[in-house]
């Protein structure tokens, strides 16, 4: 599957020994999955916000003479994968704004259901937007309410009331770097340590990259707040279990990421050693699409005992076959981007396993390619149930028109793309793959049970 959007990835960091735009960069290039469209860095430097973002990779915005200039003690980044508003520059975060207070820098991962709403009202007071994100109503609302409260911190927990979706924040002011998260938990934040320093990012492989250390997960409705060092979390609005979007498990995290007390490359393993239960086939060899489809590929290779092989051939510099204008492009940018091994797929019967099928064209393709190798039988497993509803919260799942399991049934769905069978996870083997984490799992877009009501929007 390679027709999703990734999340956006948000680092922040406060450390008194400084070199926090270094941190960030390294926590940024670790969460560089997430979002590839933009990307940008803020400081805190004696009071004064200074930042640089722009649109690209974040080896390609940032070089050493750049980091060098906004070196700080607090700092916020931020990788952008558009879900709200365009790919635009305007619209890379973090985004900074000065007001009467003083300034102010956020950055944010998630997608407001009501946006739409909350903005008509702001420019009814007289606000003027100069970005489409959802990023920027955010802040404005943060900043008006910051006029009539004594705190940063008390601001954000009052705009908190009014925000409705996905929101894992980090916000900047002159004195406290503050994370906050919506009161579902939808999107993921954690919290580690290295030495004096405190750092926040989306997960838990950024702190590895800067050697710190995982404390915790930060709490749905929590903010957490650290001025000159001193820390304070404040939890009234923390009344909701979390209900993390489980795609964070099936895609989007790293796999080396520990997310909700599981480490992602075991989830995925055991995705794949369900598929292998719930549907058995007889192949010579596994294979797994790059990347998200290897760990499930190992799962089911290791319960079915069949080789797990390397079938494809991943070129890492072509850009990401989703954003591509049409399907004929995107088609070359499949071809372009993986190549199968004949050597290793010729005469073989293969069980070839991906993690999801949106539209299905994509799959198709990869299918064909296993063909054009000389693959004598493809049997395609998918380690996620089918999609069925669009997703409001972050994750560019398309409305159900575009869903290709909304419109045809599996055995379409195999004959569409050309496969041999075709299986997909069951909803029961899903909810099962994530077995030590306490959290509760949001799994709308493939139920339709959203937590919160979005009927506006369907």
């Amino acid at each position: 599957m390679k027709e999703l959007h990734e999340e956006c990835g948000i680092f922040g960091i406060y450390d008194p020994n400084g070199e926090c735009a270094k941190s960030t960069y390294y926590g940024l290039v670790s969460l560089q999955h997430r979002g590839q469209e933009g990307c940008g860095i803020a400081v805190n430097r004696n009071r004064e916000i200074y930042h640089y973002k722009d649109l690209g990779l974040v080896n390609d915005v940032f070089n050493q003479n750049i980091l060098e200039d906004l070196e700080g003690n607090m700092a916020v980044g931020h990788v952008r994968y558009s879900t709200t508003g365009g790919n635009l520059r305007e619209n890379v975060q973090p985004l900074v704004l000065r007001y009467i207070k003083g300034s102010l820098a956020i950055a944010h991962n998630g997608n407001l259901t009501n946006t739409y709403k909350l903005k008509k009202e702001l420019e009814k007071t007289g606000a003027i937007f100069q970005t489409t994100s959802d990023t920027e109503v955010i802040a404005y609302l943060i900043a008006r309410e910051r006029i009539n409260t004594g705190s940063i911190e008390e601001a954000v927990k009052n705009v908190m009331n009014i925000l409705e979706g996905a929101y894992s924040l980090l916000v900047m002011s002159p004195n406290k770097l503050i994370a906050a998260r919506d009161k579902w938990g939808f999107r993921p934040l954690c919290m580690g340590k290295k030495g004096d320093a405190i750092v926040f990012a989306s997960e838990t492989c950024a702190f590895n990259t800067i050697d710190a250390k995982f404390e915790r997960n930060i709490k749905p409705g929590e903010v957490f707040v650290i001025e000159q060092g001193n820390t304070k979390s404040i939890e009234d609005n923390c009344s909701n279990k979390s209900h993390l979007c489980i795609f964070e498990h099936i895609y989007f995290a790293r796999p080396d990421s520990f997310i909700e007390n599981e480490v992602v490359h075991e989830t995925r393993k055991r995705a794949g050693m369900f598929l292998a239960k719930q549907s058995p086939i007889e192949a010579d060899i596994v294979i797994g699409v790059p990347d998200s489809g290897l760990s499930a590929a190992e799962g089911y290779a290791e319960y079915a005992k069949i080789p797990n092989q390397m079938g494809f051939v991943k070129n890492r510099y072509i850009a990401r076959t989703f954003i591509k204008p049409n399907q004929k492009e995107r088609d070359t940018a499949v071809r372009m981007k993986l190549n199968a091994l004949s050597s290793v797929v010729k005469d073989k019967r293969v069980v070839m396993v991906d993690d999801s099928i949106v539209r299905g064209t994509t799959s198709g393709r990869i299918v064909n390619l296993l063909r054009e190798a000389g693959a004598k039988e493809v049997h395609v497993r998918i380690s996620s149930p089918p999609f069925l509803w669009p997703c409001f919260f972050g994750t560019d799942i398309p409305s159900r028109d575009a869903l290709i399991a909304n419109k045809h049934t599996v055995e379409e769905i195999r004959d569409i793309i050309n496969a041999d069978s075709l299986d997909f996870l069951s909803l029961d083997n899903l909810h099962n793959i994530a077995p030590n984490s306490t959290c509760d799992f949001c799994d709308s877009c493939f139920t339709g049970n959203y937590p919160i009501n979005v009927d506006h929007l369907l």
